[in-house]
């Protein structure tokens, strides 16, 4: 019963207090606040992108992990920001403006469309 209890507390150490899954074209991310044992909190950021597997016929989600402690939140957040910022100045540099699109409603994401097996669209 030890272990049972054990592995109970590290469950908890990394409990699940908000989670918000945004659809981006191909792509999914998943922005999920976690607490720590010592109830702290960080942030990961999971980028989903669906896969076709040639060999076995199937799809697959390959996924990319991001853990961002609240130490980093401000820095990491200037950084994004500036790159962000860098990206319209060269592209309006172009002659090209980015567009960008207001959600008027919160996106629809099923879970069970993550695990669901379907043909390729490609």
């Amino acid at each position: 019963m030890e272990g049972i209890e054990d592995n109970k507390k590290n469950d908890h150490s990394r409990e699940e207090v908000y989670s918000n899954a945004v659809r981006a074209g191909k792509r999914t991310y998943f922005f999920d606040v976690k607490a720590t044992r010592a109830e702290d909190y960080y942030l990961t950021i999971t980028e989903s992108k669906r896969r076709f597997n040639n060999d076995t016929q199937k799809f697959f989600f390959e996924k990319h992990k991001l853990f961002l402690y609240k130490e980093d939140f401000e820095k990491f957040s200037e950084g994004l920001i500036d790159a962000i910022s860098k990206i319209k100045e060269l592209k309006a540099e172009q002659g090209e403006e980015i567009v960008e699109k207001v959600a008027t409603e919160f996106s629809d994401v099923s879970f069970d469309d993550l695990g669901s097996e379907a043909t390729p669209a490609d």
